[in-house]
Order: C-alpha cells, then structure tokens, then sequence
C-alpha cells in the first residue's frame, strides 16, 4: 500500500510540475506583449473582447479600488470581509509577489496553475481576433495588463462569483478594469506618483482616478487635500454617486499598538466597531480598515451596521504580503512595497511607532521612473546606513545611478552599493549586526518588485 501512495504522490507531483511548466509558458507568452505600465489610453480593445466573450463583467457585483498608496492592502481587507458573509469573491490585484496566479484569486486563495492555463485558453481566440483587427486598423495589440483583465473578468465570470473585488492598474478613467460596473469606488489617499502617465498635479491626477466612479454608484473617499476632495466631490455629483468621506461620514476613532498588529476602534456607516484586532502594522492599515469596512457596509447593507463578531473574525485573519512583513528574525528583516515618498513617510510612522530598533539598515532600490530623491530623503532619518541595490527588472534604476542619489541624502560615509539583490541583503545584514547586539534590523524597501524578490529569496511563500 505505501508503493502505491508513493506511486500516486508521484504522478500528483508529475502533474504539478507540468501544469506550472504550462502556466510558465503562457505567463511568458503575456509578457511579450506591451508591459502593463506602457499605456495607450483606450478602452476599446478589451471592450471588443470582454464583448465577443458575452461581457463577463456584468455577471457579479464589484468594488472598484483606485488612489496612490494602499489599494492592495484595502482590496484584501474588502474581499476578507465579504467572504466572511459568506459570499463567494474574486480579487484581481497587482503586481504579483510570488506566483502571477496571485493577481486572480477566487474566495481568497489564487487560482491554480491548470485553472490558469485554462483561462487563457479559453480567451486566447478572442484576444487574437482583437489583436489582428485593431493591428490592421494601425492600432496595436493588448497589452500585458489588458490580458490580464480580460482573464480575471472571465474567470470571475465563470467560478462564478458573487462579488469581484478589482484594483486598477494605473489612474482610473482609461485602466483596463474601468469597463466593470461598480456599485462601490474606493478611492485611496492620492499622491503624487506615475506622473508621467496621469498629470504632473494632484488635481490632475484626481481626475483620472475619479474616472472609476459610475452612475449611481457610492463612493468611499480617503482623507485627502481639499483640491483633490473638489475633484472627486465633482466628478461624483455629475454621475448621481454618493460619497462617503473619511472624517466626516466614518472615522478610526481609535487605535494602539498590539502584539502582531494594533487593536483599533473603527466608526462605520452603520456604527461603531470596537476592540477590533487588525494583524497589520502603521496607522496607514487602519485607515485602510476603515475604508474597507465602510465598502463592505455600502455594498451588503446599504450602510446599516454589520455583525459586529463577523468583522472581528475577518480583519483578524486578514494578510497583506510584502507590507511591512517581517520575513526573518536574528536579525529582523522586514520588507515593505512602499514605492513613493508618500508610501516611504507611512513606512516610517510605521516603523517607529511598532519596531523598537537600535540600528537599521536600509535596503533600497527604486524604478526609473519614480521619484528616487523623495523616497530616500523619507527614508533616511529611519536608517543607520543604506544599501542601495537593483531588482532583476529592466525597468529597475540603475544601482550606481540610485547611490549617487543616495549619498546626496544621507553622505558617502553612509551608502554601499550591492548591485545584486542577494548580496545587498548580506552587505545589509553585516553592517547591522557588526555594531548592535540586540535590536538590530533591516529593511527592504522602495519597489514591491524588489521586495517579491525578497520574499523569495528569504524563503516566503
């Protein structure tokens, strides 16, 4: 009987090897297409397939998510809470940390590698017949994000699921998700950031990402400065949506530092919800609670109150990987996916209000086209030194090019250089221990591409 088992355990394996083999491939087929920050404002191609494919979007209820910092973590929260009701969710995010599976998951755990392979094949004649008429038309194919939509859409589509929980890609108005009828918008804190793509002001940035609110729909706003609060007020009274603003409708009334996270005090929509235990580091995550408790009360409720045990339940057992996660212990390693100077300062806060380290050492590395000064410059009262290291990307910044960045703001005495990210790590490691005992720590930071592979090099999942 145990050859058997082994006989069996075998084939399983057999089979889950070819099956990632065949997701590898197709994955490396997507990313040959246009990469998802390479934008052509259209909607047009993913219309014309989500539309050959009977319009799969339309088939659940959906929160939309836009904003500079915290989509992800909020999008988590949203669909942990959602499927503690017992609803059945989807949650398309990105980028990916371990596995591009992750970005389509399905009540909460990503789809499998067959399941994935079968998407695609499900969609790939679509997407061709789409990508041939708009080539012949002068356009141009769909890009790696678009494909990406259209796969999670149908995957939703046909699981199915009761509600999808979507964070858009880039801005709002022209993502690739923005064909979804949104009965909820979440706007996150906006900040400057992809200026390149979206405006070179908050209030232009705030137009675009207003751009995911629908008729009638209800939006639940982040505190943000008055001219971005203008903006999205306006966009929301010509479309007939209801807002919901942090600090005046709902507001974390509460919160301190607990073992593991923070025990925070939270007044939703339909009332207060207290001793609430969120397993997250930074007053930024409790702000993210609130915004996804108040989603969660529009959708379900209308905004009456919750079951309060229900909510407990679900925001203990909520997880955001790559934010602010300790992956290593002797000494702490923590990595964070903060990416702009306004992701970098809610670091910080974080840090100081949760770690009590002696000595932390940095390591940093960016994208070319982030604000590398701003970043670092938030950074450096928190770090003893900094590492300046290059995630395998070719989007990634240049690693001598970031230390001279880098020694403009903290000086020479403090910046090494490691170009590879593994050896960064040990450089990083080194100069923490070599001169504190006790409390010594690091931190990666500056690009979740950097920190995904991070993760990975440290063993997480």
């Amino acid at each position: 009987m145990s050859r058997e088992r082994g006989g069996a355990d075998h084939l399983r394996d057999e089979a889950a090897r070819a099956a990632r083999k065949a997701a590898d491939q197709v994955y490396r087929a997507i990313l040959a297409r246009a990469p998802e920050q390479d934008i052509d404002p259209t909607l047009d191609r993913v219309r014309d397939v989500l539309e050959l494919l009977g319009d799969p979007q339309r088939a659940f209820r959906c929160v939309h998510l836009t904003g500079t910092n915290g989509k992800t973590s909020t999008a988590r929260m949203v669909e942990r809470l959602l499927r503690e009701h017992g609803l059945r969710t989807g949650r398309f995010t990105s980028p990916h940390m371990t596995r591009v599976t992750e970005r389509i998951s399905i009540d909460g755990e990503p789809i499998s590698d067959e399941r994935f392979v079968e998407v695609w094949n499900d969609v790939a004649p679509y997407i061709e017949m789409v990508d041939e008429r708009h080539l012949a038309q002068g356009g141009q194919r769909l890009s790696f994000f678009e494909v990406f939509t259209v796969m999670a859409y149908a995957a939703f589509a046909d699981a199915p699921v009761d509600v999808a929980v979507v964070e858009v890609g880039m801005g709002g108005r022209w993502d690739a998700t923005n064909l979804v009828d949104a009965e909820v918008a979440v706007i996150t804190p906006i900040a400057m950031d992809h200026e390149r793509y979206l405006g070179h002001t908050l209030v232009e940035i705030a137009s675009e990402k207003s751009g995911i609110v629908k008729d009638g729909a209800t939006v639940v706003l982040a505190h943000q400065t008055d001219d971005v609060e203008g903006v999205v007020l306006a966009a929301a009274a010509e479309r007939g949506a209801r807002v919901v603003r942090e600090d005046v409708d709902i507001a974390v009334v509460e919160r301190q530092v607990a073992v593991g996270g923070q025990l925070v005090a939270l007044r939703g929509l339909g009332g207060v919800y207290t001793d609430v235990f969120l397993p997250l580091y930074g007053e930024h995550q409790a702000h993210n609670a609130l915004l996804a408790l108040a989603a969660t009360e529009s959708l379900l409720t209308g905004g009456r109150a919750l079951d309060g045990a229900v909510v407990e339940v679900a925001f203990a057992d909520v997880t955001s990987p790559g934010r602010l996660e300790v992956v290593r212990s002797s000494p702490t390693v923590l990595v964070d996916g903060a990416h702009n100077p306004a992701g970098a300062e809610a670091l910080v806060d974080a840090v100081e209000e949760a770690f009590e380290f002696t000595r932390l050492v940095g390591v940093v590395g960016v994208m070319a086209d982030k604000d590398p000064e701003g970043i670092l410059a938030a950074l450096e009262p928190l770090l003893a030194e900094v590492v300046v290291t290059q995630a395998s990307n070719p989007r990634a910044m240049d690693a001598d090019d970031l230390a001279e960045v880098a020694v403009d703001v903290f000086g020479e005495d403090r910046v090494h250089v490691a170009a590879r990210l593994p050896d960064a790590i040990d450089v990083a490691v080194q100069r923490a221990e070599g001169e504190a005992e006790r409390g010594a720590g690091v931190l990666v930071t500056g690009s979740i591409l950097l920190v995904a592979e991070a993760r990975i090099l440290l063993g997480r999942p």
